[in-house]
């Protein structure tokens, strides 16, 4: 299967890929493993490609429990933080948490508030507004505190970099703990030029951070560590394991927030984001907090099995609606109330803002796509307009992103100044880009894949041809190992509902765990037809076995198959339901005549 790709789906990867990469393990090997796990030789082939080689580290994988979560105070920061919060409660001081306006800072401010409730503190909540306050830790948190009388701050998914906010609060009287999981700024001690690694590299202690009575954040000291990755909330619930010491069975009801913020995040789904992830999810589907009740009914997911996927295209959306076009201090109500009442409506506000949302998208995206134009080749997108609304371009960008394979970052124009998001593809970093591009900028910070920019209108220009020349760089160097990787070479014979089971021990899917892909080479194609939005449905036979096959947005090469005899196809297997019957459809996501 070494010849040229012919069809890709957009959505699943570039044209730029133009090789099927099969991963093979001695079959010897995966024999004795599949003897020792329990699990087939094709499951233990696809366990192996995740990197796990022995029957104890299967079943750690399979079967993640809480009782593997790390010690939280391994992160430095939580034993200062929690000595801090314990004075506080024990003091009868008034506490403010800081929270951000998406689904993980929300989730997170919900946590935090709820433990720390729990635990007798006097605690109340800010989620800055997007529009009024701009993103994170800023002084009108300060501001806001001083107001309430409070004379602690715990920030929570932002302030890493809040400097000047945290200095204000401290001369204020008020002290701050910062919990977060975004990059830090990084720079080189002038007196210690050794801190540079041998790499080159900066080093952990290069972290530049806020001047805050703790700072708990993996990002700075935990590389490599399995809780490295943790989204916003991720970090909150090591918080409130790390306060729960003395009561850690009380965690568990925590885990379905988590788990909100975990998978809304799109932070890799392995260590313990995967076993948030899992436990939250095993717990929505038995949900008793009636705030998460109340999102699932009005998304249409009441009484359906939830996987990570279904919740970042139903609830997740409806949270994040909150942010992007009105306030998001409401969903940290709606978390954290007892009222059915009251959690009903404000779910139903949550719909209509949504809905009013995805027409706003759906208007900026046809303009964007308008702007970009069919020959637009740079390799990276960068486009902006008057007014675009600002709650929305992150989506846009992401849309224009995984249509075109590139990075993009997309400009709300507004007073001289643009406000921009940036969605990347995995060869390039975003926010080291935009560190290189430091002196232009007049705020950025995010993650490697996403981020947020501000700048002067009138230095679009430079920063476009420097953003091009930064990702042409960086994706010539990784084109020559761009491959669809496929974690199996298989007969339509061994998709069954069998593989099925064991294949749904694999969730939750997602960033570092991705949906198993499968090569079957030499089938044939018979009764292709569009349906739908432009896609294309088939069946593909192999022998005697004949499967149905659907490929999203692969309409337009209904008429390619006429001039092939047989083809090679990748794709995942799913379980179609449909009038009450199952059956198994092959998700196609990329197709090539047959050597």
């Amino acid at each position: 299967m070494e010849t040229p790709c012919v069809k890709v789906d957009p959505r699943f990867t570039s044209l730029m890929y133009n090789r099927w990469l099969i991963n093979r393990t001695n079959p010897e090997f995966l024999q004795y493993l599949s003897k020792n796990a329990s699990v087939s030789p094709l499951f233990a082939q696809v366990l192996v490609n995740r990197g796990f080689r022995t029957a104890s580290a299967i079943s750690d994988f399979l079967s993640p429990s809480i009782s593997s979560l790390t010690d939280p105070f391994d992160i430095p920061g939580i034993s200062s933080a929690a000595f801090r919060i314990g004075k506080a409660v024990n003091r009868g001081e008034r506490i403010l948490v800081h929270g951000d306006y998406d689904a993980d800072g929300v989730s997170a401010t919900a946590i935090l508030c709820l433990a720390l409730r729990s635990l007798g503190a006097d605690c109340l909540y800010f989620i800055p507004d997007r529009f009024a306050h701009g993103y994170g830790f800023q002084l009108c948190g300060v501001e806001k505190a001083k107001a309430a009388a409070a004379s602690l701050i715990i920030t929570v998914d932002c302030g890493i970099t809040s400097f000047d906010a945290v200095d204000a609060a401290r001369r204020g009287g008020i002290d701050v703990i910062i919990t977060d999981h975004h990059e830090p700024a990084r720079g080189m001690k002038l007196e210690n030029e050794s801190s540079k690694s041998q790499n080159g590299q900066l080093s952990a202690s290069d972290a530049l951070l806020p001047d805050a009575v703790a700072v708990v954040n993996p990002k700075v000291t935990n590389a490599g560590s399995a809780v490295e990755h943790l989204s916003g909330a991720g970090v909150a619930l090591k918080l409130v394991q790390a306060l729960y010491r003395e009561r850690p069975d009380d965690l568990l009801p925590f885990f379905d927030l988590g788990a909100i913020g975990t998978i809304a995040d799109v932070v890799p789904m392995t260590g313990e984001n995967r076993i948030i992830a899992r436990t939250g999810l095993s717990l929505m589907n038995n949900s008793g907090r009636v705030g998460v009740s109340a999102l699932l009914k009005v998304s249409g997911l009441e009484g359906k099995d939830l996987k990570a996927g279904r919740l970042a295209f139903s609830i997740i959306p409806r949270i994040n609606a909150a942010g992007r076009l009105a306030s998001s201090m409401e969903v940290v109500r709606l978390l954290t109330t007892d009222s059915k009442d009251d959690a009903a409506e404000i779910a139903a506000a949550l719909d209509k803002l949504n809905a009013e949302r995805q027409r706003i998208e759906e208007e900026i995206f046809q303009e964007a796509v308008a702007k970009l134009g069919e020959d637009d080749a740079s390799p990276a997108i960068v486009l902006s307009g008057a007014g675009w609304h600002e709650g929305v371009i992150g989506i846009v960008a992401s849309r224009i992103s995984d249509r075109c394979s590139r990075p993009a970052i997309i400009f709300s124009v507004k007073n001289g100044i643009a406000k921009g998001s940036a969605r990347s593809v995995p060869a390039f970093d975003i926010c080291k880009a935009l560190s290189d591009c430091r002196e232009m900028l007049i705020s950025y910070g995010g993650h490697k894949q996403a981020a947020g920019i501000k700048l002067e209108a009138a230095k679009l220009g430079i920063f476009t041809r420097r953003m091009c020349e930064l990702a042409a760089s960086a994706t010539d160097a990784g084109a020559a190992d761009a491959g669809i990787v496929i974690d199996a070479d298989v007969g339509l014979s061994e998709m069954n509902f069998g593989l099925m089971k064991e294949l749904s021990m694999l969730e939750p899917l997602g960033l570092g765990n991705p949906e198993p892909l499968f090569g079957a080479r030499m089938l044939k194609v018979h009764s292709p037809k569009v349906v739908g939005n432009n896609h294309l449905r088939m069946k593909l036979c192999e022998r005697s076995c004949r499967m149905d096959a659907i490929g999203f947005g692969m309409g337009g090469h209904i008429d390619d198959f006429d001039l092939y005899g047989t083809i090679d196809a990748a794709f995942s297997p799913s379980v179609n339901e449909w009038n009450g019957a199952r059956y198994l459809q092959l998700v196609l996501k990329a197709f090539r005549p047959s050597a």
